[in-house]
């Protein structure tokens, strides 16, 4: 077995244990003691801490299938005459050059970058005008998509020759067709009606001044350091957009009642109590949902709602949640897989959202292609400091929304 197999049977192994705790304490019809809320809470610690090296060693498996490719790739003899048909000048775009990249890492070393404070060489901290080389921004999104899961569930278009996305949308469909006679006609059509999702990316932009001496003595590549603190910031940004946004100005969220987005049509409250989930709530949510979209449908919690989740139990006394046992699939609950963010909503009262349960290819992201960093080595050249800017455009919503379910208390 691989070590991911070790890690998975572990965590399951430690669910089963948690599990086998709740069971006994129910079938003794008592409450629980202050010891085994305490093992209970441990376990599930150890459980949720397992997760994470799961996570981790599924990306580390996957760097290092991506690794081999490349070297696969590289072996293979390249045929005569590609090169001839491309040109010499054309087996690498300038900006593909080790030679570029160094000069970009310099360029960067020299004058520097991130968050709006001032950070010095004693603090241990970081950060001209130059477009982003084409690697550096596929290692940016590759970053992203690692932190913060949202992108990678939602369709993701890059609008590269325009200042908006639109796309057409069938709101109303057409009546169904009426008996009629053979020289007949039936009746007009009056209910089909075609609207327009636009997305316009929105900018983001955020700056941090930094010592030269620190950018010009760091062991630390400033490059790198731009990339990853860019990666966190955008990320957690855009998902809290993309989960609770208002549309105005930023993206429209999945947790937004909208008519543009996701409806209150979409809110589903029966079976919940006015302070708690139950498992009949959650049921309900999941057949209001359209049978064609399940096997597309994941559901998002945040953390205090999957606690709860937990403990609760079907008709036929099995637990809701399961443990996910393949590196392919994660935990479920109701057969469908489940995800967590702590930036989903989580205050338990009457008549707000506790969860979703959407078909998040219908959540559509729109990237503008002009992501900057502008370095600034004039404005604060009396304190020896330079700054970098950095800005990204970007917008989305739901383009769909009766493929989402949103979980309400009653």
């Amino acid at each position: 077995m691989s070590k991911l197999d070790d890690l998975l049977q572990e965590r399951y192994a430690l669910v089963k244990k948690a599990q086998a705790i709740q069971t006994k304490v129910e079938s003794e019809k008592r409450e629980w003691t202050a010891e085994e809320r305490s093992q209970y809470d441990k376990i599930f610690a150890d459980i949720d801490g397992m997760k994470a090296k799961v996570d981790e060693q599924v990306a580390d498996e996957a760097r290092g299938k991506k690794l081999s490719d490349a070297l696969q790739t590289m072996e293979k003899p390249l045929k005569k005459g590609i090169i001839e048909d491309i040109g010499e000048d054309r087996k690498l775009g300038k900006h593909d050059t080790k030679e570029y990249r160094a000069a970009f890492g310099r360029y960067l070393g020299g004058v520097n970058a991130g968050e709006v404070r001032a950070l010095q060489m004693d603090l241990d901290a970081a950060g001209g005008y130059t477009v982003v080389p084409e690697q550096f921004i596929a290692e940016l999104i590759k970053t992203m998509d690692i932190t913060t899961f949202f992108r990678s569930i939602a369709r993701v278009i890059p609008v590269t020759n325009a200042e908006s996305l639109g796309v057409p949308a069938l709101d109303s469909d057409m009546g169904d067709l009426t008996w009629t006679a053979e020289l007949a006609t039936g009746a007009e059509d009056s209910t089909m009606d075609f609207g327009k999702r636009a997305l316009h990316p929105h900018p983001m932009a955020r700056y941090i001044k930094v010592s030269k001496k620190l950018a010009r003595t760091s062991a630390l590549g400033i490059e790198a350091l731009v990339r990853d603190r860019l990666a966190y910031k955008c990320g957690y940004v855009q998902e809290n957009a993309f989960l609770n946004g208002t549309g105005v100005g930023q993206p429209l969220g999945v947790f937004t009642a909208s008519a543009d987005g996701v409806s209150t049509a979409s809110d589903v409250s029966t079976g919940n109590t006015a302070t708690a989930l139950t498992a009949d709530g959650l049921i309900e949510c999941k057949y209001a949902m359209r049978g064609p979209y399940w096997p597309r449908a994941k559901w998002i919690f945040h953390m205090d709602a999957v606690k709860n989740i937990r403990k609760l139990r079907g008709n036929d006394g099995d637990f809701l949640w399961k443990a996910g046992l393949a590196s392919d699939r994660g935990d479920t609950l109701l057969d469908l897989p489940m995800l967590v963010s702590e930036l989903a909503p989580h205050t338990f009262t009457t008549g707000l959202y506790v969860g979703i349960l959407g078909a998040f290819d219908y959540y559509w992201i729109a990237d503008a292609l002009s992501a900057t960093i502008e370095v600034v080595t004039e404005l604060y050249a009396l304190s020896n400091q330079n700054a970098y800017i950095i800005r990204m455009e970007t917008d989305g919503m739901p383009v769909l929304g009766e493929a989402f379910k949103r979980v309400t208390l009653a």
